[in-house]
């Protein structure tokens, strides 16, 4: 048998999830960090947070019904890629808003999803505050003394070093405040510098 439920509670559940969602689904496009912006990811946080609110609704209904779901969702496997560690924070982030808004406890919900906004925006300042970036310098090996002179000024870790005959190719980790890359004119202005560039740097690549 199935406990009685309230129709108005289930509109009132599902449309709270639909408003917890869509903040959500808003956050994460204001904080993304990543090249690539995904549409269904964002989307998918949306259908989520209402989806988990049925379920919990339904279990709450029936202890039974709580057995054979717990079952039937140990069977799922997902395959999806997720590119970036703090995707799965918003993953945990909109099952958890589901939860709480099938157990109705709206008020927990809130709270959660104002703290957890605000931390992510705060993540986010801080990532975008002080980047890190790759610096590949490419000189001839004549030159090396006034390259090192001007990496000195600035704190740099390096990557990797690669020498062919009389040409050299120097990689680097560098931070960079409010995308400030006039330093970058000190190594054109070196005779025997061929190229500087400069990439963004996310971790991500092998050291």
């Amino acid at each position: 048998s199935v406990s009685s439920f309230s129709v108005a509670d289930t509109i009132i559940g599902l449309l709270f999830s639909l408003v917890v969602g869509l903040f959500i689904f808003v956050i994460y496009k204001k904080t993304l960090t990543g090249v690539m912006y995904s549409t269904g990811f964002a989307l998918t946080l949306v259908g989520m947070a209402m989806v988990t609110t049925l379920v919990i609704m339904a279990v709450t209904s029936n202890v039974v019904l709580s057995l054979g779901m717990v079952g039937a969702l140990s069977i799922v496997r997902f395959r999806a890629a997720v590119k970036d560690p703090l995707d799965i924070g918003f993953l945990f982030w909109g099952i958890a808003a589901g939860i709480t808004a099938g157990a109705q406890l709206y008020w927990v919900a809130l709270l959660g999803t104002a703290v957890i906004a605000v931390l992510y925006i705060l993540i986010t300042i801080f990532r975008k505050e002080k980047k890190s970036y790759l610096l590949i310098v490419r000189y001839d090996a004549s030159c090396e003394m006034n390259v090192n002179g001007v990496l000195g000024a600035v704190k740099y870790r390096l990557k990797n070093k690669t020498q062919t005959g009389n040409k050299i190719e120097l990689t680097v980790e560098v931070k960079i405040r409010r995308n400030d890359t006039t330093y970058l004119s000190r190594f054109n202005a070196i005779d025997g510098v061929e190229s500087v560039t400069l990439l963004e740097y996310s971790g991500e690549y092998m050291n």
